[in-house]
C-alpha cells in the first residue's frame, strides 16, 4: 500500500511516535533494578529528528521535557559520525542535561547510509559518585562535588559495549551492580526504539515520514500561536522565592517576565537572583523546560508535543543568574528552582487566562536519599524517597491531594517495596489535615510519611517551602508549609533544614511533612456539602470549617444551614 503525507497519515504517525516513546519508557521501568526507576519512574524517553528536534516524548516525567533535544543539538555538533548500533551517553548539565544523576542515552536511526532520527532516554541513576552517597544533597558548592560528569562518548559502538567506558563509570560509583544494570536497561530500550522507528519508516517510506513529521511540527506551532494571539498583548510578571540555597540562609528570587505581542511570546528572567553558592542553580535546558511545560499545560495538556510547540516562545536569560548559571556552579537541587519557575510563570499568566491556571502548588521537590549498611545482608544500600504534596486548586475543582510536583509527576515508593528492600519501617503515611488552602475550591492536602530506621544512615536531601507558603488565588487562602522533623514528640525532637547532609541513627524516626497548596476563590462560596465531606474525610478540621468556610456543624457533623447562612451573610455584609 502506498501512503501519502496528509492530515490523517500525520496523526497516525504522531501516535505511532508517541507509542514508541511510551513503550521505551515502560520497558525501561520493567527492566529497572532500582526503586527510582521501577517504582518512582524518574525517567523519560523520546524520538528526535536527525537535527535533534523533538518529534515525540513519552507521557512520563515532563521535568525532562527539553533536556533530550537540547542535549541532542550539542551532541550532533560534537559527535561527527553516527553508525547503526551506536549509543551515546552524556549526563553533563552544561551540555543540555539536568543534574549528574540523570543519565541520557541517544541512539541514531540509520537506514542505508542516511541518518533518519534518534531515539533517546533519560533516567535518574542510583549513584554517580561525588561527595555524598546517592548524590541527593543540598548544600554542595560546585559540580565537581556532585559526581562523575560524562561528556559525549559512545557507550556502544555498532551494537557492542565499550568495556573501557563501562569500567570507568563502574570504578567511580558506589553501586555499580545496580546502576550499570539500569544503564544497560536504558541501552536496551533505545535498541527497541530504533527497531520500531525503522519499521515505521519502512511502512510509510522515508519521504512520507519526514513530510508528516514536518507537518506535525507546523500543526503544533500553529496551535500555540493561535492561543497566544487570542490573549491580550502586554507585559506580565510573576515572582516566587526559594527558602535559601542550602548554604546562605537568605531567600532566592525567581522572577519570570512574560511579553506577549501578536502570536509570539518572549519570556525573560530579569530580576532573578544571581547564581548561588549552594547547588539550587537551574541549568538552561531546565529553565526553558519549566517555561514550555507551563505553556503546554495552559494551552492543551493533550496536544502533540514537539519542537514546533516551542517555536513561538522565545526564552532568554543573562548568564550568571540562578536560572542560567555558569560552570562550575552546583545544580543537583535544580528542581527547587525549576518548580519556582513554573509557579512564577503561572502567576504571570493568572490575570491573562484566569480560567486556565491553578493556585500555588507545593512547588518543590522533596527528595531524600538514605545510605548505609543493611544489618542483615551486610551490604551497602541507597534508598531514595520522593514525596508528593498538595496540588493547586483549579478554576472548577479542588486541587489534587498528595500529588508530586508539577514537573515530576513521579509515582511514590510503595510502603511494601521500601520495607522489602531496605532496613526501614514506614510507621505513618497519611494526608495532613488543614494543609490545603481554603477556597471555593480547596487546595490539595499534603502528605506525611514517617520512616523508622534500623541502621545508621547518611541522609542527603533537598526540598523547600519551609518559609514561603503556596499562594492562594482570587480570594483563596495559602497552603501550609513543609517540615522535616527528626524524632517528633520526643525529648530528641529536632526540626531540620530543607537542604543538606546529615546522619540518622538506628532507631530514629524521620517525619517528612510536605507543603499543601493554595485555594481558588473565596472560601465562603464553597459548597456546604463539600465542606462537610472534607471534615468527615479529615481533610479539614471542624475548626477550619467554621473559621475559613463559615460553616457550622453540630456534634454529629450535620450542617446547621440556618446558622451557617446567617454567619455567611454577616461576613458578606462586613466586606461591603
Amino acid at each position: 500500500m502506498k501512503y501519502k503525507a496528509d492530515a490523517i497519515t500525520m496523526q497516525v504517525i504522531r501516535y505511532g511516535l508517541e507509542a514508541v516513546a511510551d513503550d521505551m519508557g515502560y520497558n525501561l521501568m520493567r527492566m529497572g533494578r532500582t526503586t527510582i526507576v521501577k517504582e518512582i519512574m524518574d525517567i523519560n524517553c523520546g524520538v528526535l529528528n536527525a537535527d535533534g528536534g523533538i518529534l515525540a516524548q513519552a507521557h512520563l516525567c515532563p521535568l525532562m521535557i527539553f533536556s533530550l533535544p537540547e542535549t541532542a543539538v550539542n551532541m550532533i555538533q560534537q559527535v561527527k559520525k553516527f553508525n547503526d548500533g551506536d549509543i551515546i551517553i552524556c549526563n553533563d548539565p552544561y551540555l543540555g542535561g539536568q543534574h549528574l544523576l540523570d543519565v541520557q542515552l541517544f541512539s541514531p536511526v540509520v537506514i542505508g547510509k542516511k541518518l533518519v532520527a534518534f531515539v533517546a532516554n533519560i533516567a535518574h541513576q542510583l549513584d554517580m559518585g561525588g561527595a555524598v552517597p546517592g548524590g541527593v544533597a543540598g548544600g554542595l558548592t560546585e559540580i565537581y562535588q556532585e559526581g562523575l560528569r560524562i561528556p559525549f562518548v559512545k557507550l556502544y559502538q555498532r551494537g557492542k559495549e565499550d568495556t573501557q567506558i563501562f569500567n570507568l563509570i563502574s570504578n567511580n560509583i558506589r553501586f555499580p551492580e545496580k546502576t550499570m544494570e539500569d544503564i544497560r536497561a536504558q541501552a536496551a530500550t533505545t535498541m527497541i526504539g530504533v527497531a520500531r522507528i525503522k519499521a515505521m519508516v519502512g511502512k510509510y517510506g522515508l519521504d512520507v515520514f519526514r513530510k508528516c513529521a514536518s507537518m506535525l511540527s507546523d500543526y503544533s506551532e500553529k496551535k500555540i500561536r493561535s492561543f497566544i494571539a487570542s490573549v491580550p498583548d502586554g507585559d506580565y510578571t510573576g515572582i516566587d522565592y526559594l527558602d535559601d540555597d542550602g548554604i546562605v540562609d537568605t531567600p532566592v528570587k525567581v522572577q519570570v517576565n512574560v511579553h506577549i505581542k501578536g502570536d509570539g511570546m518572549k519570556v525573560d528572567f530579569q530580576g532573578s537572583s544571581p547564581q548561588t553558592k549552594g547547588n539550587i542553580n537551574c541549568p538552561w535546558s531546565c529553565t526553558k523546560g519549566g517555561v514550555f511545560y507551563t505553556m503546554v499545560g495552559i494551552v492543551d495538556p493533550y496536544m502533540a508535543l514537539n519542537s514546533g510547540t516551542f517555536n513561538p516562545i522565545e526564552v532568554s536569560c543573562p548568564k550568571g543568574l540562578v536560572t542560567n548559571p555558569l560552570p562550575p556552579a552546583g545544580v543537583t537541587a535544580r528542581s527547587q528552582t525549576m518548580t519556582k519557575i513554573v509557579e512564577a510563570m503561572i502567576r504571570a499568566m493568572s490575570n491573562v487566562v484566569p480560567k486556565k491556571i491553578v493556585a500555588g502548588s507545593h512547588g518543590q521537590a522533596c527528595t531524600n536519599n538514605f545510605s548505609g549498611i543493611d544489618p542483615e545482608t551486610k551490604k551497602r544500600f541507597s534508598y531514595i524517597e520522593i514525596q508528593g504534596g498538595g496540588g493547586g486548586a483549579r478554576p472548577d475543582k479542588d486541587g489534587p491531594d498528595g500529588q508530586d510536583l508539577h514537573l515530576g509527576r513521579f509515582m511514590n515508593t510503595p510502603v511494601e517495596a521500601a520495607e522489602l528492600e531496605y532496613p526501614v519501617m514506614i510507621e505513618r503515611y497519611e494526608f495532613i489535615e488543614d494543609s490545603g488552602g481554603a477556597g471555593k475550591y480547596r487546595g490539595g492536602v499534603s502528605t506525611r510519611r514517617d520512616i523508622r530506621f534500623f541502621t545508621d544512615v547518611t541522609w542527603g536531601r533537598y526540598s523547600d517551602r519551609q518559609k514561603f507558603r503556596p499562594l492562594g488565588i482570587f480570594g483563596g487562602k495559602d497552603g501550609s508549609m513543609s517540615s522535616l522533623v527528626l524524632n517528633p514528640g520526643t525529648t530528641m525532637e529536632k526540626k531540620c533544614r530543607s537542604k543538606g547532609v546529615g546522619q540518622i541513627k538506628s532507631g530514629d524516626l524521620l517525619s517528612i511533612r510536605l507543603p499543601g497548596s493554595g485555594g481558588y476563590g473565596p472560601p465562603e462560596e464553597r459548597d456546604l456539602k463539600a465542606v462537610r465531606q472534607d471534615v468527615i474525610n479529615h481533610k479539614i478540621s471542624i475548626q477550619s470549617a467554621l473559621k475559613n468556610y463559615k460553616v457550622i456543624l453540630d456534634k454529629n457533623l450535620n450542617i446547621d444551614e440556618q446558622a451557617t447562612e446567617s454567619l455567611r451573610f454577616k461576613c458578606r455584609e462586613n466586606l461591603k
